[in-house]
């Protein structure tokens, strides 16, 4: 075990490249992320323990959407609880860069409990609609259809991004991380996980004000899903040449 304080100053020099990464993640996310690693640290807290804590948090905010009554109370939980979450996800890879390196069960159980978090999250809100039709102005039944959606580009987006990252081939050592852009990090705003936990925010609100926050935050989804499996395909079909 170490001091917050040495831990912070060495995961300064140990963050992962900014290329790719969206404005909220990079300067909201990854900084909070940081001191929350540094925290574990110095109490000597596992990679997974904080894998787990993550979940907990997660999990604990999808159950509200699924199970409580929509109110704006409940709203701003359930955005604490997914935020907080996000949070404890980014510390856990920092938490193992610190600690000399992740391991293959660490990194295992980090893309488990995020796929199961990217699936329940649309499944509760799919939940929510049919439970509170008036509230969410979801009577009729094609309302249904738009969190299945939700959660089709999200897991496709996340097992493509996964799988693209490890199909390619990685950069030679000591070649320098490309320099991130600032009108891509805006761009990707829209598909940031913690600007996706903001909606939630709305739940309390009636007049479908959720599901058509929501459902535009789809539609950017799907809408970045073509570009990024046009991108992706593209980098992996190059590699053959």
């Amino acid at each position: 075990m170490g001091t917050v304080g040495t831990a912070l100053s060495e995961l300064r020099s140990a963050q992962k490249a900014a290329k790719g990464v969206s404005l909220y993640s990079r300067f909201v996310n990854r900084p909070v992320g940081r001191y929350l690693a540094a925290g574990a640290y110095a109490l000597g807290l596992t990679p997974n323990q904080v894998t787990l804590i993550s979940a907990l948090f997660s999990f604990s905010a999808v159950a509200g959407i699924a199970l409580g009554d929509p109110s704006w109370s409940l709203g701003v939980l359930v955005w604490l609880g997914l935020a907080v979450g996000f949070a404890f996800d980014s510390a856990d890879g920092q938490l193992a860069r610190l600690r000399g390196g992740g391991s293959a069960v660490g990194e295992w159980l980090d893309h488990v409990v995020d796929c199961a978090k990217i699936t329940a999250l649309h499944a509760a809100v799919l939940i929510a609609f049919y439970r509170w039709p008036d509230h969410f102005g979801t009577r009729t039944e094609g309302w249904l259809l738009v969190p299945l959606a939700f959660q089709f580009t999200a897991v496709v987006t996340f097992f493509g991004g996964l799988l693209t990252e490890k199909l390619k081939p990685r950069p030679a050592p000591g070649v320098p991380a490309p320099q991130p852009s600032t009108l891509r990090a805006v761009a990707l705003l829209p598909v940031d996980h913690g600007v996706f936990c903001l909606v939630f925010l709305l739940l309390g609100a009636g007049q479908a004000q959720f599901a058509l926050a929501y459902s535009a935050l789809g539609v950017a989804s799907a809408l970045f899903l073509a570009a990024f499996l046009t991108k992706w395909y593209r980098e992996l079909n190059a590699v053959r040449r």
